[in-house]
């Protein structure tokens, strides 16, 4: 393995945590979640993208979701936040890109939304949108990636193996003054006699001191302190909103295992939803009283430690799948080089 070859923690023998990953070791070994991309590196001033995740292949504006969402640091922008919080349910797919297309985004989303079959009379909806900031590579300015252009990421949207680093939202993103990117990761959760999943997808910029497996990376990087992350958690166990929320909260556990600052300038978001039929928001369940069985508080303990866990290892996964990557400064207007994290250090752990 060359020292620029991408590839995912696991495969430097560095293992976290107790729990089992799933197949892929991917948000989409939670059945029905789809993951799609858009890349865009064009000259010398074009590193961004957006990244989608769909909770389910059906209609999510008419089956939705239920829904957590936790904020450790609001320096950020996170489209839909109010209405999760206040109903604890998502009704469209999640798009992940750079600060200033969040609008876009917004838009991309609805017309996707909207131009499914059984939406013809929707007149409102509650787009969800999370971004970091992607400057420091990438000319903010320029307006991309287009709607258009995160339609097609939405389209996209796959299960399956995860593309991971300088792509999609990741595209050009920066953590601990090392690229950073898309990562993933996933855990096998036995609880009380079943074993659900859980997937993890991160978008990493942020800084701090990079700590991998409890061991400091490299006490001579220059450590960068601001930034942001995003956290999407995706489980088929059975939750309530009110318990989503609580598992969002955990994945910040994982955030600081990693070494994390939390700075004054960091935004630090983490979605969590839940896939499993039984308590998904049907348009019967919504329209009367009913039965719905979840998880009670007593078990979700696990589950709560695998979101630690796949947390974790999907930021580092968006660090060793990323590669050196040249852009553009938009902040002072010069070209700039981020370099990937050293695989020939990690594979001397």
């Amino acid at each position: 393995m060359t020292d620029s070859s991408p590839a995912r923690l696991r495969d430097f023998g560095i293992r976290l945590g107790r729990f089992q990953t799933g197949p892929l070791n991917a948000i989409t070994d939670v059945e029905g979640v789809a993951v799609g991309h858009v890349t865009l590196i064009e000259g010398d001033r074009t590193r961004t993208g957006a990244t989608a995740i769909l909770p389910h292949a059906g209609n999510l504006f008419q089956d939705k979701v239920p829904a957590g969402l936790a904020v450790l640091n609001g320096f950020g922008k996170f489209a839909g936040a109010t209405q999760i919080d206040e109903l604890g349910e998502i009704e469209t797919p999640i798009l992940l890109t750079n600060t200033l297309a969040v609008g876009r985004a917004i838009e991309a989303i609805n017309r996707f939304t909207l131009s499914r079959t059984g939406n013809e009379r929707v007149v409102s909806l509650n787009a969800v949108v999370g971004e970091t900031n992607d400057s420091r590579l990438n000319d903010i300015r320029s307006a991309r990636p287009s709607v258009e252009e995160m339609v097609a990421a939405l389209e996209a949207a796959k299960g399956g193996a995860v593309a991971e680093g300088c792509v999609g939202a990741g595209t050009g993103t920066v953590a601990f003054g090392l690229k950073g990117g898309i990562g993933t990761s996933s855990r096998l959760v036995p609880v009380d006699g079943e074993t659900y999943r859980l997937g993890v997808l991160v978008q990493s910029n942020y800084g701090g001191r990079l700590t991998i497996a409890g061991r400091p990376y490299d006490q001579l990087l220059e450590h960068d302190r601001d930034g942001s992350i995003v956290i999407v958690v995706a489980t088929d166990a059975p939750l309530a909103s009110r318990n989503l929320t609580r598992l969002a909260e955990r994945c910040f556990g994982g955030l600081a295992r990693t070494g994390a600052a939390l700075s004054n300038g960091s935004g630090d978001y983490a979605l969590a939803f839940s896939t499993s039929e039984a308590v998904r928001q049907t348009p019967a369940r919504r329209a009367a009283l009913a039965a719905t069985p979840a998880l009670p508080n007593d078990l979700v303990s696990p589950l709560f430690e695998a979101a630690i866990e796949a947390t974790e290892e999907a930021i580092l996964n968006s660090l060793t799948m990323a590669t050196t990557m040249t852009g553009f400064n938009a902040a002072n207007g010069k070209p700039a080089t981020i370099r990937a994290i050293s695989r020939t250090a990690l594979a001397g752990r």
